[in-house]
């Protein structure tokens, strides 16, 4: 099958809902996994794996575009050089890479600050990997998605204290959304670093908690948990908020009502 579209990350949070556009779109898509999967639905799967390369060169053969999506807390640089060097190999596709908001301004120094924060390092670093790659290409940067929030304030309300850094402030964004600007840009020419993608308000985190255990109907102790170095001082400062891009529409409020049971 002749796909023009490469997923990377393809089952993610974001890739799924950007494969599912593109075939709505009516566009074959290859999507390359580290499990085999079955082909159907106008989707074909290519084993691979983007850290060590295994399977890149194959996945990128004949892509057109290449939208990038995969990633992890740390080492996305590496997914992201193996990816490019492929490309590069293969021809001159359209590389469409998905950042974060911060990720040129949260300073990640210490050990402490990479430990925590190390994914907005790795995301800075996989930015000017693609800028400079000599491909043609557009970055795309978004704050963080209702599904890592949610998922990180679950294994939080397990606890029976909950520590939690005062002060630290988030606007998270509905992933399909992103998905939707997403593959706009990757049916547009490239237009290289785009203007940012963050949620309809910002949360102070302990809001966001409070919102999920009174959502489940729990009590939990919260405790002041202050977290030291650079990166975290940049954090409470708002370094990962683009309130002037506040363009989500869907809230925290909404997704909690569709994903989670309300308690009774």
């Amino acid at each position: 099958m002749a796909a023009r579209f490469l997923v990377t990350g393809g089952t993610g949070t974001l890739g799924r809902h950007v494969v599912s556009r593109l075939r709505d779109e009516g566009y074959p898509v290859r999507v390359l996994s580290r499990r085999h999967h079955e082909p159907g639905d106008g989707v074909e799967y290519v084993a691979g794996d983007l850290a060590t390369g295994d399977g890149v060169a194959e996945a990128v053969a004949g892509a057109e575009t290449i939208l990038h999506a995969a990633g992890r807390h740390l080492g996305d640089n590496v997914l992201t050089q193996n990816l490019v060097r492929a490309a590069r190999q293969a021809g001159r596709p359209h590389v469409v890479y998905i950042s974060v908001v911060g990720a040129d301004r949260v300073p990640v120094v210490s050990r402490a600050d990479r430990w925590i924060f190390g994914y907005f390092a790795a995301k800075a670093d996989s930015e000017r990997i693609v800028a400079g790659s000599g491909l043609p290409w557009t970055t795309l940067r978004a704050t963080q998605f209702y599904d890592l929030v949610l998922a990180v304030v679950a294994a939080a309300a397990r606890l029976p204290v909950i520590p939690l850094p005062p002060g630290l402030r988030f606007q998270p964004i509905d992933a399909r959304e992103v998905a939707d600007e997403y593959v706009r840009l990757a049916l547009s020419e490239p237009a290289g670093l785009v203007p940012e993608m963050g949620g309809p308000k910002v949360y102070d985190v302990a809001e966001l908690l409070r919102d999920y255990l009174h959502h489940v109907g729990k009590r939990r102790a919260i405790v002041p948990l202050p977290l030291p170095g650079r990166a975290a001082q940049a954090v409470k400062a708002g370094a990962i908020l683009t309130p002037d891009h506040a363009v989500g529409r869907r809230t925290w409020e909404e997704f909690l009502d569709d994903q989670v049971p309300v308690h009774r």
